[in-house]
């Protein structure tokens, strides 16, 4: 968009100066104009880009040149006459509005661009040096294995292994135990999946609530017997149905340590698909469950079923105080390097740590899976003999058709020496004389005559070993603590230490392969539509959680708790919980059955809908002008939603806000804890709407229509957009009414192009709507920052021209199609096994293109058979007009065996490198691997994606997680959706044939690197900018609007929260109110979760248009919540379980905090 010279006259606002000196100034300000403008014309003649225009390119003949020249020099001097006029008006609303602030009034130029006069404030950008050396470091200590590196070293070859099939051969010295016998750790478990096959209350009635009884009694009659559990969300159901004697039996189990609760976490969540927020609140809950209800702290964590492992879930184990953990589903090439170099335990380490700060010793279990045939040692078809589960006559037996057998008196010699010589192989495996020994499987021990098979046989097979010193092994039963102390003290170190010449780890276990080219990378985008809710509920959660503990504390500031409807804490606790259970690695993975899913969904919008009314009640609260007037109505919420879904399955839709000549106040939350500019759009019944602030200050509003169809518009409802600048967490008030006012409420503009598609257009009066047959020409739409182009065949981006940028960076955009293979194996939940490369998406039309141009924001909209994609260009200063905004609705239901796919093609020299985030947590370097398969080179994108070269960078922001890959220079490729018709044979029985319509939403951001910065292109460690943070932000956490229900009620006054932004590095991950010992109720006690996030300095920041500072990690909290004292601070724990320092009294307590590191303190007001 092109800058007019002088135009600071629209927001002149001269303190103490009389109206008529103002209106002089302009008047002074309007000759300025004239002459500016006139004296820039032919400067702008030579430089300014070719308009759009129908008919393409200017021709290249000097007359036509010259003639095209003189037109331009025209059109100029139309614009100067258009921007007088506008002063003109300026200056009238300026006299109209003399007691007021003037207010920012977009105007249109003839070429069809909107202008947004420059905003007087300035805006900063403020970056300590030292906040920028975290990203610059090369003093991090090298680890011994990263594994970039050891996916670039290994051949992934496949060779056939004999008995460990996809290992080697394991050989030994028999005499190598004589002077350290081997100490043997069988640890009896039962996985249980909390929603696969069957729905959560169907498993645990089913098989869960027997497994937990027969364990009370069965671990009781013997002490040496031993159990671990691990998911609490099954665990605190059991203990809600059973009675205080079997909860007192089950706490000295707990105490005595034959029962250990492994993680204890809500669920074993699953790496891939998850947000940081969410993994670290089912800890939370999960942990305080235990604390809460047995006192327990767990110490070992155990993840046998996540489909590929993420370096964050360490990190998040390291901060709750968890000193050991296990890991099991790896690629099986990466099991076979490590084992071979006796690499499986090591110490996991950040890649980011500067030290070892991170360190978290880790396990890797060896063979294929954690069933009893492949734990005991290399041979499945030996160990298959040890599962006394298998014994002839029950309903499961040995796949390698030899069944184990009952120990007796007369076999137990040459039973005991078969399965001690599994474990020696396996010990050869590791650097200590301690093996591990996993017993167990899915839902096991669920009936009596289990525990009896496997803990009588089993026993008499450690007697025997025990009682024969020649054998040189001491064999038990044992929890995962009891194995890891037993290792470190064969180590001669304690918990947390790395034990010798073991090695140091960094980076992820992604991608998973568990056979031959079957790699898991399908489930990265499977049932995007509940990835996509998972994420929304996500931020409605952390709104609701912050805005309940400020409500709460408020109110018992004021003496007005009583009044307050605590109950909703029990509706928070619940929401905690769904979405807890939401992260199994077989809910957010897409991975269960189609009935299962339902039960997900079902919950996941109970919760939707719980935490929508705790907002309602807390903003309430909190924006009741006199708290004597506050009056809570369960029957009637005090606020309706901006948007409601009528199922489980349907996507939201925009409540329509009835206007009158009475204002209708509409309240709008910030959950971003950074002052916020941002276009709020509601839909209204009438095209003659008036939008005021809350001292009734006149904002300018964008009016457009709203589609019903392609080509018709809805004749009774209207959106209309405006500017806000809220603050951080804040709640803003604006009024809204019926009122004719053609000043401030602009209409957007609409072109239509139909690619001689035969269709009838609908159009309304009131806004222009100009119908095309055809256009075959590229077109653009800009604003401040850039100027966007679209293919005018596809309608799709093809290109970004910088402001200030002579060359324009190509970012084409096309959907393509993958089909799944022809042979036995295809691909389903699961897996990925494409047929090859992707085709291009060819619809059976062309699209119809809508170009809608307004002074807030310009989309183009394309309309294909199967995909809608709307890309968006906001004209706003900062975050939001730094990128385009994208929204992909897209419709597959009627493909077979089919997977849809988005490429954005560029000319960014990336090579073989790209990055993917994990978690929305850090940012991992990956490489395209030719060696491998085409969907081994697929990743997880929970939020963001970026290539780069020396000179640019280009992000993928995404507000749901799917699966992502560059597989060319270049290149960044998203998955959208699949419909497969098959199992993929992993258990599940059923393909994906349940897609829903479903709205993916993405961010694209361009930044250039500063010069002196081109070193980090390609570290083994990388960050995002600070704007990417942002951006990132604001794509995950939309403002939430709410209409005030009742017109008569109370004076409303808008709330700050806090006393000033927090530096942009910090991020509130949540603000928590903790239980009380009485169930369901609020305790006086916070957790407030802070991120300190790590940045990328060396991309330029110039004119980025918001403010932004950072602090070296300090963040003052006495004084930072308005109204409110701080009472106590002590820091924990992640999860609370533990104090890291003394409680402090000092209100004016600073935090001080390292980059990339999360912290918690438990907050109490006075």
């Amino acid at each position: 968009m092109k800058k007019e010279p002088c135009s600071k006259c629209w927001l002149l606002r001269l303190p103490g100066m009389k109206l008529k000196k103002q209106v002089t100034v302009c008047g002074a300000a309007i000759f300025c104009v004239a002459v500016f403008s006139l004296y820039l014309m032919l400067d702008k003649v030579q430089h300014d880009p070719p308009r759009r225009q129908t008919g393409g390119n200017f021709p290249r003949s000097q007359i036509s040149v010259l003639q095209n020249r003189i037109e331009q020099l025209e059109q100029l001097l139309e614009e100067n006459h258009e921007i007088i006029s506008h002063i003109k008006d300026s200056v009238l609303e300026l006299t109209a509005n003399a007691d007021g602030q003037p207010i920012l009034l977009p105007y249109h130029i003839p070429n069809g661009t909107w202008v947004m006069p420059p905003d007087p404030r300035p805006s900063f950008y403020s970056v300590s040096p030292q906040d920028c050396q975290f990203s610059m470091a090369n003093k991090r200590q090298k680890p011994d294995l990263q594994m970039l590196d050891v996916y670039s070293q290994l051949p992934f070859d496949n060779v056939d292994g004999g008995v460990w099939k996809q290992g080697f051969d394991i050989t030994y010295d028999p005499k190598e135990w004589d002077n350290e016998p081997l100490q043997v750790f069988v640890v009896p478990h039962s996985h249980n999946d909390p929603g696969w096959i069957k729905t959560f209350d169907k498993y645990y009635y089913d098989q869960t609530q027997h497994i937990l009884n027969n364990m009370v009694v069965k671990l009781h009659e013997d002490p040496r017997r031993k159990f671990i559990w691990s998911e609490i969300s099954f665990f605190s159901k059991w203990w809600d149905n059973i009675n205080s004697q079997k909860r007192a039996a089950v706490r000295r189990l707990v105490a005595s340590g034959q029962l250990e609760m492994t993680t204890g976490g809500w669920v074993m969540p699953d790496e891939a698909n998850t947000h940081y927020f969410a993994m670290i609140d089912q800890m939370i809950e999960g942990h305080q469950w235990l604390k809460k209800n047995i006192d327990v702290i767990p110490r070992s964590g155990w993840a046998v079923d996540p489909f590929g492992h993420s370096s964050t879930m360490p990190y998040i184990l390291r901060l709750s105080n968890i000193t050991s953990m296990l890991i099991q589903r790896v690629h099986y090439s990466i099991k076979k390097h490590f084992a071979a170099t006796q690499s499986l335990e090591f110490m996991w380490r950040q890649t980011w740590d500067p030290d070892s700060s991170t360190d978290i010793f880790c396990h890797m279990m060896p063979f294929y899976s954690y069933d009893v045939p492949h734990t005991c040692g290399p041979d499945p078809k030996i160990c298959c003999q040890f599962d006394f589960r298998r014994l002839p006559g029950g309903r499961i037996n040995c796949p390698w058709k030899v069944p184990p057998r009952a120990i007796t008196d007369s076999n137990v010699a040459e039973r005991a020496n078969i399965l001690l010589d599994q474990y020696k192989k396996k010990s050869k495996l590791f650097r200590s004389k301690v093996v591990l020994v996993p017993l167990g499987d899915d839902f096991r021990y669920d009936k009596i005559q289990e525990w009896d098979a496997q803990f009588l046989n089993y026993q008499k097979l450690f007697d025997y070993m025990n009682s024969h010193p020649e054998l040189h092994v001491q064999a038990q039963f044992g929890t995962l603590s009891d194995y890891f102390d037993a290792m470190y003290k064969r180590m001669g170190v304690s918990p947390v230490m790395k034990p010798p010449d073991f090695p140091v780890v960094s980076g992820d276990f992604f991608s998973y392969a568990d056979r031959e080219d079957h790699y898991w990378t399908g489930y990265y985008t499977s049932r995007p539509f509940y990835k996509s809710m998972d994420r929304v509920i996500e931020s409605h959660l952390r709104g609701a959680e912050i805005l309940y503990s400020l409500a709460i504390n408020h109110a018992r500031k004021a003496g007005m708790e009583s009044k307050y409807p605590l109950s909703d804490y029990a509706l928070l606790t619940d929401a905690r919980r769904n979405l807890g259970l939401f992260q199994h690695h077989d809910a957010i993975t897409g991975t269960a059955k189609e009935a299962v899913v339902i039960d997900y969904g079902v919950r996941l919008l109970h919760s939707l809908m719980n935490v929508k009314r705790i907002i309602i009640n807390a903003a309430h609260y909190l924006v009741v002008a006199d708290k004597e007037k506050y009056h809570y109505d369960h029957s009637v919420p005090f606020f309706s939603t901006d948007e409601s879904r009528l199922t489980q399955e349907s996507l939201p839709e925009k409540t329509v806000i009835k206007l009158t000549t009475s204002p209708r106040y509409v309240l709008v939350f910030n959950p971003v804890e950074q002052n916020r500019l941002c276009v709020v759009s509601v839909l209204v019944n009438t095209y003659n709407v008036r939008v005021l602030t809350e001292d009734g200050q006149p904002v300018a509003a964008q009016l457009s229509p709203v589609w019903q169809s392609v080509t018709d518009t809805n004749p009774d409802i209207f959106q209309v957009s405006f500017t806000v600048r809220l603050p951080s967490l804040g709640l803003s008030i604006f009024q809204l009414y019926a009122s004719i006012d053609t000043h401030t409420t602009l209409k957007s503009s609409v072109h239509l192009y139909l690619h001689s598609r035969q269709l009838t257009v609908k159009k309304q009066d009131v806004f222009p709507v100009k119908v095309f047959e055809s256009n075959v020409d590229d077109f653009y739409i800009e604003n401040q920052y850039m100027q966007v182009w679209f293919s005018g065949s596809t309608g799709l981006l093809k290109s970004i021209k910088m402001a200030g940028e002579e060359q324009e960076q190509k970012i084409n955009m096309q959907f393509l199609i993958y089909g799944t293979r022809t042979s036995k194996d295809k691909s389903g939940a699961y897996l990925f096994l494409p047929e090859g490369e992707a085709k291009p998406y060819t619809p059976k039309d062309p699209p119809v293109v809508r170009v809608t141009e307004g002074p807030f924001f310009s989309e183009v909209t394309c309309q294909y058979q199967h995909v809608q994609q709307v890309m968006r260009l906001y004209n706003l200063p900062g975050t939001e007009g730094l990128s385009l905004d994208i929204s992909s609705l897209i419709d597959i239901r009627d493909h077979v065996n089919k997977e849809i796919a988005m490429r954005i093609s560029t000319d960014i020299q990336s090579g073989d490198t790209f990055f993917t985030d994990l978690n929305g947590f850090q940012i991992q370097p990956r490489r395209f691997f030719k060696k491998l398969p085409l969907q081994a080179n697929f990743y997880p994108m929970p939020t963001m994606a970026y290539i780069q070269d020396e000179q640019n960078r280009l992000t993928l922001h995404t507000a749901q997680a799917l699966g992502v890959s560059s597989l060319k220079n270049g290149e960044l490729e998203v998955i959208l959706d699949r419909r497969l018709m098959q199992d993929d044979n992993r258990g599940l029985g059923q393909g994906l044939k349940d897609n829903k319509r479903l709205c993916s939403r993405f961010r694209i951001l361009m930044e250039k690197r500063s010069a002196g910065n081109k070193s980090q292109v390609n570290q083994s460690v990388s960050f995002p900018s600070l704007l990417s943070h942002m951006t990132s932000m604001h794509l995950n956490h939309d403002p939430l609007v709410m209409a005030v229900t009742n017109e008569k009620g109370p004076v409303l006054k808008s709330f700050q929260p806090v006393s000033a932004t927090l530096p942009c590095d910090f991020h509130i991950l949540n603000l928590r109110t903790l239980q009380d010992e009485d169930d369901g109720l609020p305790s006086p006690d916070m957790a407030l979760i802070l991120h300190r996030k790590g940045f990328d300095c060396g991309l330029e920041a110039k004119n980025l248009g918001f403010n932004c500072t950072t602090s070296q990690g300090k963040l003052s909290l006495g004084g930072l919540f308005l109204g409110l004292d701080i009472g106590t601070v002590q820091p924990t724990s992640l999860t609370l379980m533990y104090s890291l320092a003394s409680t402090s009294n000092n209100s004016d307590f600073t935090v001080r905090m390292d980059p990339m590191e999360i912290s918690t303190y438990r907050l109490r007001f006075s």
